[in-house]
């Protein structure tokens, strides 16, 4: 099994899309894997691929190798596949939560 990260970003090779999961459209910056919280920054991809959305999880089918852009971390190559996106996850141990880490 793949898994890549980038930043808070996780990309985990699946066998298959969810039944039942939407389709994404591209926007002007391209297919969006996460915002930054601060400073506008995200986690892109130019070329075209296929995102699909089921209960708040984007899961993306790449047919040919594509690049995972962050002005802020070097960008990762993902070649022909099925991906889960995830993020990096942290436990605050005074407020006995698990909470999402955003950079």
């Amino acid at each position: 099994m793949e898994k890549l990260q980038q930043g808070d970003v996780i990309i985990r090779n699946i066998k298959q899309i969810p039944e039942g999961a939407i389709r994404v459209s591209k926007t002007i910056r391209g297919f969006v894997l996460a915002e930054g919280e601060a400073t506008g920054h995200a986690h892109v991809i130019q070329d075209d691929i296929e995102m699909y959305e089921k209960d708040g999880v984007l899961f993306i089918k790449v047919d040919t190798p594509i690049t995972v852009r962050h002005e802020e971390h070097d960008q990762i190559s993902l070649s022909k596949g099925i991906y889960e996106i995830g993020f990096v996850r942290e436990y605050d141990f005074s407020n006995e939560e698990i909470r999402r880490i955003r950079d």
